[in-house]
């Protein structure tokens, strides 16, 4: 199965063409935001380093976030456009269940511990994060983790309380949030462990969706937002 992945939730605009599990090619660029202009000429590049075209993808999965409001709907719109106008699959993957999947897919005991929290930073003390539970027990499962708490938004010290109700052993942080709230996560849990890697990768996005895929667990590609955009924020203080 040859499968196009679109990441655009993040300062990263990400393009992966993967066969199966198997990366083809891989761009992944900071562009400052600007995926409006940057997507397109890397998804060409893309087609052309592999020979392939777009006529020849089984499966599109995309970011659908949270994130970068503009970016989601840039990466989601390519995606669904892609799709619809081809009838290919469309398969939506949350971007913090993308940057847990580095760990919860290849699973190392005692490189990291089994509860994996995915954090972003959504500015003014805000986060956006969701948990995951990893079995240390080797299975015939290709995604052999569990969500404890799906993608939620809250300010960094509601976020550690609910953190505390649900996680029963050390955690390990990874994503932006990660490092801009490291020491305030370091002084309230015990034995954290945080990833070196914080960028989001779009082969980990293609290999969740093509995993999912294969379970039949399809996801929808509508935008996850989960707070209003900053200047509709604005405009309610004002009123």
């Amino acid at each position: 199965m040859k499968i196009l992945a679109i990441d655009t939730s993040s300062k990263t605009c990400g393009v992966c063409l993967l066969e199966d599990e198997k990366k083809v090619y891989e761009e992944n660029l900071i562009t400052d935001r600007s995926h409006s202009v940057k997507l397109m000429p890397i998804i060409e590049n893309a087609f052309s380093k592999a020979g392939i075209s777009l006529k020849d993808i089984d499966l599109i999965v995309c970011d659908k976030g949270p994130g970068s409001f503009t970016g989601i709907r840039i990466g989601v719109a390519t995606a669904k456009a892609f799709a619809d106008s081809l009838n290919k699959s469309l398969i939506g993957i949350s971007s913090l269940e993308t940057l847990a999947s580095c760990m919860l897919l290849t699973y190392v005991p005692g490189k990291y511990n089994n509860f994996v929290c995915s954090i972003l930073d959504a500015k003014n003390d805000n986060c956006y994060l969701s948990l995951y539970y990893v079995d240390s027990e080797k299975n015939d499962k290709k995604i052999n983790y569990k969500e404890i708490l799906s993608p939620f938004s809250a300010d960094i010290n509601t976020a550690i309380q609910i953190l505390k109700v649900h996680a029963t052993s050390p955690i390990t942080f990874i994503g932006d949030g990660a490092e801009s709230f490291k020491d305030k996560l370091q002084s309230e849990f015990q034995d954290a462990k945080f990833a070196t890697d914080n960028l989001l990768h779009s082969y980990n996005l293609g290999l969740v969706g093509y995993l999912k895929y294969l379970d039949n667990n399809i996801e929808s590609s509508l935008p996850m937002y989960l707070k209003k955009p900053q200047a509709q924020r604005q405009l309610e203080e004002k009123k």
